[in-house]
C-alpha cells in the first residue's frame, strides 16, 4: 500500500509540475506577444528622417537599434528550434527595416509556439554554456525589453510618445 501511495503522489507531483510549466509557457508567451507589439509599432511610429538619429555620436542610430533587434531575434529565437535563420537587416531604411523586425517575430512565434512541456527543458549552446530552450526565449524577451527601453528614449527625444504608454488604459 506505501509503495501504491508512494507512486500516485509522485505521479501528482510530476502533473502539478507539468502544468506549471504549461503555465510558465504561456506566460513566456504572452511576454513575448507584449515586447513584440511594442517594439513594431514603435518602429513604424518613428518617422523615417529619424532612423539614423543618434541622442549622442558614439551610439546606434534608431534604425541600428532596429536592426539590432531584428538580427538578434532571428538568431537567438531560431537557435531555440535548430533551425538557424537570418533577417536582412542590413538596409538603413524604414521599411526594409521594420520588414525585418516583424519577420524576426514570426521567427520567435513559431519557436514560441513550437515549445511544449517536453521540448522546454532541452538544452542547447547560447553564448558559451547550455540553456534550456525556455530560457532562451526567456532571454530573448528579456533582451528585447531591454532594446525597447533604449529606444524609448530615442522616441521622447522626437516627441513621441512610446506605444507602452500611449497604449495605455
Amino acid at each position: 500500500m506505501k509503495l501504491y501511495s508512494m507512486t500516485m503522489l509522485a505521479g501528482a507531483l510530476c502533473v502539478g509540475g507539468l502544468q506549471a510549466q504549461s503555465a510558465h509557457i504561456a506566460e513566456g508567451k504572452q511576454v513575448y506577444a507584449g515586447i513584440k507589439n511594442n517594439l513594431i509599432q514603435m518602429a513604424e511610429k518613428m518617422p523615417e528622417a529619424d532612423y539614423s538619429f543618434k541622442p549622442t555620436p558614439d551610439i546606434r542610430s534608431f534604425g541600428e537599434l532596429v536592426a539590432h533587434v531584428a538580427t538578434a531575434q532571428a538568431g537567438i529565437c531560431s537557435n531555440a528550434t535548430s533551425q538557424k535563420k537570418t533577417v536582412n537587416a542590413a538596409k538603413t531604411d524604414k521599411a526594409d527595416l521594420v520588414a525585418a523586425l516583424k519577420e524576426s517575430s514570426e521567427i520567435c512565434e513559431a519557436a514560441w509556439n513550437g515549445l511544449t512541456d517536453a521540448t522546454a527543458a532541452e538544452t542547447l549552446k547560447m553564448f558559451g554554456s547550455e540553456r534550456s530552450k525556455l530560457g532562451v526565449l526567456e532571454f530573448n524577451s528579456l533582451h528585447s525589453n531591454e532594446e525597447y527601453g533604449y529606444m524609448s528614449v530615442y522616441l521622447r527625444l522626437k516627441g513621441i510618445v512610446p506605444p507602452s504608454t500611449a497604449n495605455r488604459k
